[in-house]
């Protein structure tokens, strides 16, 4: 959320003073750097639900570990981001974040279509990573405007999953998930329309923002196909 907040506060120089060679490289790395991410992110879910280390990871106890750790990381990577540590530091992120994964992709294993929900959702949030990656190189007009009410959609949705924790509505998880896919969604396309128009300079906080992008729309995906679509033997 950090990262987030100093996002939008640099809207003001949104895509208006870097060189075209400057954007291609940012866009360039960030991708190249997307797609290593995502390693570290398979390899902590897997590790995850192999070994069951976050199975007591439940209510308030997994929420806590979960903010402090996200947290903690993304201060860090802010830190690190134009140093040689801050490539390093965000794959541990997303490792972390992986490892987080695990015991909601261990419960969608645990039904006798959860491989193929997996599926699913990794090709929808593909899909509208696709999607949203086209949009942002024909739409010509600015969309820094956008930041702040995602921002907000952002906090609201966030106190939202938290209440939800300790309440335990599945009809609430479901409304959060759905809100969680548009908000996210939006995102995707600001955070590529903003780095392609050369509003932000760094493909360390670039990745980082789509990271988030991606991982919070396949996470709200999957649990919304395990609330409607998960099979019991």
């Amino acid at each position: 959320m950090n990262d987030r907040v100093n996002t939008i506060d640099n809207s003001a120089t949104y895509g208006y003073a870097l060189p075209q060679a400057e954007r291609q490289r940012v866009v360039r790395n960030t991708y190249w750097l997307l797609a290593l991410s995502m390693l570290p992110t398979v390899l902590g879910a897997w590790i995850g639900v192999s070994t069951g280390i976050t199975r007591s990871l439940g209510g308030g106890l997994g929420l806590a570990v979960f903010l402090i750790g996200a947290f903690g990381f993304m201060f860090a990577i802010e830190k690190t981001k134009n140093s040689a540590a801050g490539v390093p530091v965000l794959l541990g992120f997303t490792f972390f974040m992986g490892l987080m994964l695990s015991r909601l992709i261990a419960m969608i294993l645990g039904f006798s279509n959860g491989a193929s929900l997996i599926m699913t959702a990794f090709g929808g949030t593909a899909g509208v990573f696709f999607v949203m990656a086209s949009l942002a190189t024909v739409i010509k007009r600015d969309l820094s405007g956008m930041g702040k009410w995602l921002m907000v959609g952002a906090l609201v949705l966030m106190f939202g999953a938290i209440i939800n924790v300790f309440v335990g509505s599945s009809a609430g998880m479901m409304a959060i998930s759905v809100a969680a896919i548009g908000i996210f969604s939006a995102f995707m396309l600001y955070d590529l329309k903003r780095i392609m128009d050369g509003g932000e300079t760094n493909y360390i906080s670039a990745t980082l923002a789509l990271y988030l992008d991606l991982y919070n729309v396949f996470q709200s995906l999957l649990m919304l196909l395990g609330l409607l679509g998960g099979e019991r033997d």
